[in-house]
């Protein structure tokens, strides 16, 4: 009988994570609905290990949808999710949950302003938000400390999380998606509100991430292009709830997919770097 995650802790998670098979999260005929409307329909994924994907699709495309039950903070309409080798709605869901990275644009809201830094990442030990819930052992305080000094911003730690700057929050919030060596790692824009420099750092960091062969999954959605750290092997496109494109991104990363993706007449180029641009073509 296949074990599930709540019934392994510390060194026999390895073993657990070592055992799940691919793919670590599989969409089947997936539909999400909010009142009348349909905000995703039929959507079969599959994302195995080591694969960096990419989700793009204009506003009200349904990807921060899409992220969420991936993330197992929403339940499908229709269809089946399962997420570790486990089908949600069968799953303690609770303790799945710590065993995936998710950053989203309404965490930094949920936050206490006063938390400091090191609080706000030791607490993704239980997927909490608040330290006095649990407790944390030393192991676990150096561990949030690993992950801070990984991103470069250990000399926050005792920062409270409303003094940071944007891009330092963003970079703590990164930082809490790495604790406890997850599984699957699950970014909903995080380049949002950031100014160009705190941007650029941003990418660059999440490009030693999508290297990172530690991490089983990452799946990434942001707006723009430019922002698409080198690393992503694989692609989503998504138009009013609906695939576009699903597979390589070699494959599908160009001026006709991304054209009908948004549905305007775009030109997608690379710089000699890798790093992407769309621009509007020219008649369009």
């Amino acid at each position: 009988m296949r074990a599930t995650c709540c019934n392994y802790a510390g060194d026999d998670y390895e073993r657990w994570r070592a055992d799940v098979s691919d793919p670590l999260v599989k969409l089947s005929h997936v539909g999400f609905s909010r009142g009348k409307r349909d905000i995703l329909t039929d959507i079969n994924l599959e994302i195995g290990s080591g694969e960096r994907w990419l989700v793009v699709g204009g506003n009200g495309s349904g990807k921060s949808t899409l992220l969420r039950m991936m993330a197992l903070r929403e339940h499908p309409s229709a269809g089946a999710i399962d997420v570790l080798g486990e089908r949600l709605g069968r799953m303690d869901v609770r303790a799945m949950r710590r065993r995936i990275g998710f950053a989203a644009q309404g965490l930094t809201d949920q936050l206490r302003p006063d938390l400091r830094a090191i609080d706000v990442v030791v607490t993704a030990l239980h997927a909490a938000l608040e330290p006095w819930w649990h407790q944390y052992s030393e192991d676990d305080v150096a561990m949030a400390h690993e992950q801070l000094n990984r991103l470069g911003i250990a000399h926050l730690s005792h920062q409270t999380f409303g003094t940071l700057s944007s891009g330092e929050r963003q970079r703590v919030l990164l930082a809490r998606t790495l604790m406890d060596n997850p599984a699957l790692i699950i970014l909903d824009e995080p380049f949002a509100g950031l100014d160009l420099v705190a941007r650029e750092d941003l990418i660059n960091a999440l490009g030693s991430l999508t290297r990172d062969g530690s991490i089983g999954a990452l799946v990434l959605v942001t707006h723009h292009l430019e922002e698409v750290p080198q690393g992503i092997t694989h692609l989503l496109c998504l138009r009013d709830g609906a695939t576009v494109f699903r597979g390589s991104m070699s494959s599908g990363m160009t001026s006709s997919t991304m054209s009908e993706t948004f549905g305007v007449n775009l030109s997608v180029t690379a710089t000699e770097e890798g790093r992407l641009r769309a621009t509007a073509a020219h008649g369009a």
